[in-house]
């Protein structure tokens, strides 16, 4: 079977929409990195309008700073690939052409440093999850301890994580009297310019104060609020994918139709009309984040750990047990929604029912496993930020602690049939073992996990409602099971 490529785009069938501009002449203006599939199906799609709507030069240079998984998909098709938008009863494609090629960092770090360097490029921006800011959490202080930061900071020409590749970037272009670019990140967490500045600027005080000074005079950091579905596609969606199209898409990607893209209008070197096509340039992003990370986030994190403990291994299939609904229900409505209010024009119920209805799509086939992934790193903006807002007065926290009771008992890695969890978190093993510490004791497993300062900080150990409150959760799933617990608690 063919490869979807430049060479077979012209075969697909009329129903695949195609890029309307000429690619053979498209120079790219973003590098970005951490080309995984969410990149593809968000920034990539909204690229994507504005080339076909106004041209300009804003390809996309995709970068992996891991594996070279994503450059083998793409580059033998040119760097096409097809966006699927799936709803319950229908479905879009679309062939995206703003990725001009990958690169993976590893493989040649001075070559990815060169290219960011480059005058052409005026935005690097960045889905490299939590983990990939290599830094606290709780203090959101850049962790010099962290091996791949110790490493750059030692071998800047041959850098390692994602601030070591922007410094060096960054210094380059000083060095060689380039304009900055702006730093982009496109990451699910809290202030995220705001993080990654203040990672990037301590990062560039140990290399030399007036590199320091001159990121900060030059180098602007957006805080960005983003939201889409993005499930991991399956061999069995690649098969359909090319059924339809007729030929082979290794790089496929599914996702929802809804898509929200939130962007600090605050860009050092020129941007792409993103707002002409359904982007929000705003002065403050913080409200919209803030809805998103409690009323979306918070409520998907409690859903995937209970719900993968329930047994269930699609949130559309939790979604589907009445008892879970109202609990989503009751989330949104006490302990997130107590804690956001609604810009002006910004109906918040409709929004929480498109959530829920977002998470009942039937078709997406978004594992509770996945969603569970690097928990450590999501569970403080995610849960425990609300979590302290509503401590501080006498605010519902008992749904917020259900959440993290059942991440508890997910990362103690077994699960309720005695079956090994493959927990996926860069702090597994340290939780493992703070919960056989205390195995058969599930207030002792609080207190050892609650007492892990990267995740709770110094404060929620000593916090009696949030301790009495999460021991209780866990106590209940270990004797009655978590599917039985939510049933009881808000079954009809």
């Amino acid at each position: 079977m063919k490869r979807l490529s430049n060479e077979t785009l012209s075969q697909l069938p009329s129903k695949v929409q195609t890029p309307r501009y000429d690619r053979s002449t498209l120079k790219a203006g973003i590098v970005h990195l951490g080309i995984g599939a969410f990149h593809r199906a968000h920034q990539a799609f909204y690229t994507e309008a504005v080339l076909n709507q106004f041209g300009g030069d804003w390809g996309i240079v995709g970068c992996s700073l891991r594996s070279a998984g994503v450059r083998d998909q793409l580059a033998p098709q040119d760097g096409l690939y097809t966006l699927v938008e799936r709803s319950s009863d229908s479905e879009k494609f679309q062939v995206i052409g703003a990725v001009r090629n990958v690169m993976v960092g590893p493989e040649d770090p001075a070559a990815l440093v060169a290219t960011m360097a480059d005058p052409d490029i005026k935005i690097v921006s960045l889905t490299v999850t939590e983990k990939g800011y290599c830094h606290d959490p709780a203090t959101g202080d850049l962790n010099l301890d962290n091996p791949d930061i110790r490493h750059d900071l030692e071998n800047l020409h041959a850098p390692k994580s994602a601030i070591g590749y922007l410094a060096a970037a960054l210094k380059a272009r000083m060095d060689a009297g380039v304009p900055s670019f702006t730093a982009l990140s496109c990451d699910n967490l809290p202030n995220n310019g705001q993080v990654l500045e203040k990672a990037l600027h301590q990062f560039a005080e140990k290399v030399a104060p007036d590199f320091a000074q001159w990121v900060k005079t030059n180098t602007t950091f957006p805080c960005t609020m983003i939201d889409r579905i993005v499930p991991a596609t399956t061999d069995e969606d690649r098969a359909h994918v090319e059924s339809v199209l007729g030929v082979r898409d290794e790089g496929t990607v599914l996702t929802e139709p809804f898509t929200q893209w939130v962007i600090e209008d605050k860009f050092a070197n020129g941007r792409p009309q993103w707002e002409e096509v359904g982007a929000q340039l705003v002065d403050e992003v913080e409200v919209f984040e803030k809805i998103k990370l409690r009323l979306l986030n918070g409520a998907h994190s409690t859903i995937a750990y209970a719900g993968y403990l329930a047994g269930f291994e699609y949130v559309s299939e939790v979604m589907a047990e009445p008892a879970f609904v109202k609990m989503v229900e009751t989330y949104h409505a006490r302990e997130a929604g107590e804690t956001v209010a609604a810009p002006e024009g910004f109906d918040i119920e409709f929004y929480k029912e498109q959530l829920r209805d977002r998470f009942r799509n039937k078709s997406l086939k978004h594992r509770t496993w996945q969603i569970a992934m690097d928990g450590s790193q999501k569970l403080p903006q995610r849960l425990l930020h609300t979590l302290r807002e509503q401590l501080d007065g006498p605010g519902h926290i008992d749904i917020i602690t259900l959440g993290v009771a059942a991440w508890i008992r997910y990362v103690s890695g077994v699960d309720e049939k005695g079956q090994p969890i493959d927990v996926s978190d860069p702090l597994a093993q340290t939780l493992r073992e703070a919960c056989d510490s205390a195995k058969g004791n599930p207030a002792a497993m609080v207190k050892a996990v609650v007492g892990i300062k990267e995740v709770f900080g110094y404060d929620l150990f000593s916090e009696p409602r949030f301790v009495e409150s999460t021991v209780a959760w866990l106590e209940a799933f270990y004797e009655k099971g978590v599917l039985a617990t939510i049933r009881e608690h808000f079954g009809a």
